[in-house]
């Protein structure tokens, strides 16, 4: 079944030496081939280690996935006629070079089976930024999209996410139906070992065997980029005449954290007329083995020492960073007169650009502005929303549900300028509505020079919306877990037979809302929350008196229990004064709450 003759031969090596009671082959078989146990499809797609057997990523995995995609996509346009469906597929740069797995293959036999199923591929030529999937989804008018990548995880995984027709991550109950339908095509329709081999020896110098277009993906990443403009992101900042006040303009260092980004991030700068930046060369070009970070995720600590110290070295003032598929953003600023560095959060950058934008583009847009942010992000936003005239909304975590609802507000009678998560992701403008690093950072930049031209750094600047709209001061974290069963004694233990009435005095409960089943929310009149529920995927908010916000709910993908707090002072009220009473706050209610070590729950190292 297995069209990789490298991960056969390896499954086959490992039960030949299984036989010897000394080897561990036999262990390892055990571990790679669990009984009634495969790689979990859900609205993530897939992501695990490059491994043989059903739990990793690898050839067959694959297959059987596209199978089962491409089958879903056929009975969702059962009733529909015309133009032959198409589906978009774009890869990253990962590989396992000793399994002979990458992205590449992966997305070679994706197009592969949608060929064979009647649907269209194209697949876009070269690697790729993950933003540029959705874009050319909703240019082709395409039914699926695929991106082969694992982001910022590890080197040793990949991932597999898709995208619906609408340009959005796909959501419930489209993961269960793809999922029914990769459970029934899990035998390969066709011998692809021998298609490959066969396009390999006619195609010996085209990476992707004749499957892709080199000048169709070129003219979808021309039209990516002058989107930007006519979509208004565009102001032309560097051209502008520095003012009396003005001191000199911030020049920049980028990297791509060994990913993909680079030659995305120099043609964005190009487009918005911005100076050049600095590339730390020692993490410019893709390299699959992240030699210089071990978690290549620019929120993780100590992920932007290299870019930092380049940009000292350099006389740097701003650090731009992508993850290694640049759809997220995370920026540094230098000190000039200090050296001193500030990393800024996602919230400060989240509420930096929809600050930025609103004045830019959505006073004059002539319709009415919306936009939207994952519930757990801060609500500084919101606040400046508030103030300003414009709509907010908040959402459930994570982009698939962001996308859509800004999908379903630009459709109605708003337009969605701006959507962001704390986690770093940000969607400037209404091209996409997906995490887009690339344009995120050419937007922040063009923000960035104009701050400077009014005589501000972007610390300043950010001090300056807090004076004028409030401190809003974080107090996120989370705790692993012993057992994840205790998520759901922690919340119904808050949940007191429907009562939520736990004593958190000295300080004054004003709303609760449930996202568990059956949900509750203390401020509708049905007491029912707006926002969708989940038994599985439960979330706790209480609203408190003073201003702060606490916000409780379990990864969906690692053994931990989040919390993110945050407290919101009166506008020229003092940061340190709000940070004190948040940090005596904070603790007292994570105690009550959750009961940590009752529940065997453990801060990291960091926090402790």
């Amino acid at each position: 079944m297995d069209p990789n003759p490298t991960t056969a031969s390896y499954v086959k090596n490992l039960i030949g030496r299984s036989e010897d009671e000394s080897s561990t082959s036999m262990h390892e078989l055990e571990l790679l081939f669990p009984p009634d146990k495969r790689i979990c499809f859900g609205t993530a797609g897939l992501r695990a280690a490059m491994k043989p057997g059903p739990l990793g990523m690898n050839d067959l995995v694959v297959v059987q996935a596209a199978q089962g995609i491409a089958r879903y996509c056929l009975q969702q346009r059962q009733h529909s006629t015309g133009t032959k469906p198409k589906a978009v597929i774009g890869y990253d740069h990962r590989v396992n070079p000793n399994l002979n797995v990458s992205s590449l293959s992966f997305a070679i036999l994706t197009a592969l089976v949608f060929e064979e199923a009647g649907i269209e591929p194209i697949l876009l030529d070269g690697f790729s930024c993950t933003p540029l999937v959705p874009f050319v989804l909703k240019q082709t008018e395409a039914i699926i999209g695929i991106m082969v990548t694992a982001s910022h995880n590890p080197k040793q995984d990949d991932g597999y996410k898709v995208y619906a027709s609408d340009g959005c991550q796909i959501r419930a109950p489209m993961d269960a139906e793809i999922s029914t339908e990769i459970m029934k095509n899990l035998q390969p329709w066709k011998d692809y070992a021998s298609i490959l081999k066969g396009r390999q020896e006619k195609y010996q110098k085209d990476p992707c065997i004749g499957l892709s277009s080199p000048v169709k993906t070129k003219e979808m990443v021309d039209a990516y980029f002058k989107a930007m403009r006519s979509h208004g992101l565009i102001t032309d900042q560097a051209s502008q005449s520095q003012e009396a006040q003005s001191i000199p303009p911030p020049s920049f260092a980028y990297t791509a954290m060994h990913g993909v980004g680079s030659p995305f991030a120099t043609r964005v700068f190009q487009e918005f007329g911005l100076p050049p930046f600095q590339s730390i060369p020692a993490q410019k070009d893709p390299d699959f083995s992240f030699p210089t970070v071990p978690f290549p995720n620019p929120e993780e600590k100590g992920a932007l020492d290299i870019a930092k110290a380049f940009a000292t070295e350099n006389n740097c003032d701003v650090v731009l960073a992508n993850d290694p598929d640049a759809d997220r953003l995370a920026v540094a600023e230098k000190c000039r007169s200090s050296g001193e560095w500030t990393v800024f959060s996602g919230d400060q950058i989240g509420t930096m650009l929809g600050h930025w934008i609103w004045n830019q583009i959505g006073k004059d847009c002539g319709k009415p502005v919306s936009m939207c942010g994952s519930t757990v992000s801060s609500k500084m936003l919101a606040e400046i929303a508030r103030v300003e005239g414009f709509y907010f909304e908040d959402t459930l975590t994570g982009f698939k549900w962001i996308g859509s609802r800004a999908t379903e507000l630009t459709a109605g009678k708003y337009r969605n300028l701006f959507a962001y998560e704390e986690a770093i992701g940000f969607c400037c403008g209404d091209i996409i509505f997906d995490k887009d690093g690339i344009s995120a950072m050419a937007v922040f930049s063009e923000m960035a020079l104009w701050v400077y031209r009014q005589g501000s750094t972007l610390r300043q600047h950010m001090q300056s919306l807090y004076d004028k709209y409030g401190e809003f001061v974080s107090y996120n974290g989370y705790y692993y877990l012993e057992d994840s069963n205790v998520v759901h004694r922690i919340m119904d233990r808050i949940q007191c037979n429907g009562k939520y009435d736990l004593d958190l005095s000295p300080y004054q409960v004003e709303a609760v809302r449930d996202l568990g089943e059956p949900g509750y929310d203390s401020t509708t009149a049905d007491k029912k929350p707006r926002l969708p529920t989940s038994q599985s995927a439960p979330m706790m908010s209480f609203t408190f008196s003073n201003g702060c916000v606490a916000q409780f709910r379990a990864s969906g993908t690692e053994p931990k229990f989040k919390f993110y707090i945050e407290m919101k002072g009166r506008p020229g009220q003092s940061r340190d004064v709000v940070a004190q009473e948040l940090d005596v706050m904070a603790p007292l209610i994570l105690e009550k709450l959750l009961e940590p070590e009752k529940n065997g729950l453990s801060l990291p190292a960091t926090s402790k």
